[in-house]
């Protein structure tokens, strides 16, 4: 059996500074983050827009079941022209701000006990839980009963709508914080309020922050909701007294008003969580 003598493989010549230029190594450490396409939201409204309108134009859309974007932009107009668009909206604005901003507080405020102390875990989740699954729209006859047929009870319904999600939110946030964190703090000597402040809360901002989106849809929907009862002025009655007249244009600008009123709390929410999970990325 013949043995081939090895023979030795030449050096390769060392790679110049060209070489490396012509060929980059691509970044992996991007952590699934999404690419800003920005121009991607306005054009489908845009194209949704115009296809109604075309639709409405041919009579593929009937103007009595849909009315035509046009038409719901003149009723927006009417509004603005006649004053009673900041009527509406401001008194909308002031109940949905202060109902939502106390149902949020409150919520995390007892999410903070329930994901911090057992005794609160034990005595006031099963009450949460309990309560959650009830329609808030439904106790809204109670609230006129108990506040009154004035703001009360619109600011108290939006207020219990909105606590639960904080609650749920807060102290969901608070059970998925790394555990190996806290015994690192816990090693370095940290208080139990240093380990609260650096490390628990921090990290149980997003899932906050994400119960902020998730109540300021439901307060919405029940700002809407406590407004058809009783109430001379807001959105929902400008919503309920056009569905009454059968009045579909102003029906579908007080449907846009409200649309846009959540676009705008969603960016600003949007806005915090780049300012304050900043950290993450």
């Amino acid at each position: 059996m013949s043995h081939e003598i090895a023979q030795p493989r030449p050096a390769l010549p060392p790679a110049t500074p060209r070489d490396r230029a012509a060929r980059p190594v691509p970044f992996r450490g991007g952590g699934f983050t999404h690419r800003p396409l920005g121009i991607v939201a306005p054009v489908v409204f845009v194209a949704i827009i115009l296809l109604w309108e075309l639709g409405c134009r041919y009579g593929i859309i009937s103007n009595i079941v849909l009315p035509a974007p046009s038409q719901a932009f003149a009723a927006f107009m009417d509004l603005v022209r006649t004053g009673m668009l900041w009527k509406h909206l401001g008194v909308s604005l002031y109940r949905l701000a202060v109902g939502w901003t106390l149902g949020s507080l409150l919520g995390i405020a007892v999410g903070l006990l329930i994901g911090l102390f057992s005794l609160a875990r034990a005595g006031l989740l099963p009450l949460v839980s309990a309560l959650f699954p009830i329609p808030k729209i439904a106790l809204l006859p109670l609230f006129v009963v108990w506040f009154g047929i004035g703001e009360g009870s619109k600011v108290a319904t939006i207020l219990f709508g909105t606590f639960f999600p904080m609650v749920i939110a807060t102290y969901g946030g608070i059970d998925n914080v790394d555990r190996n964190l806290i015994r690192m703090g816990q090693s370095f000597g940290l208080s139990w309020l240093s380990i609260v402040r650096k490390i628990v809360i921090p990290g149980a901002l997003p899932a906050i922050l994400s119960g902020f989106r998730i109540s300021a849809s439901i307060a919405i929907v029940l700002l809407v909701a406590a407004e058809m009862i009783g109430a001379d002025y807001g959105i929902g009655a400008y919503i309920l007294m056009a569905g009454a007249l059968f009045a579909t244009d102003k029906l579908i600008a007080g449907v846009a008003i409200l649309s846009v009123l959540g676009l705008a709390i969603g960016w600003l929410i949007g806005r915090a969580e780049r300012y304050l999970l900043s950290w993450r990325t």
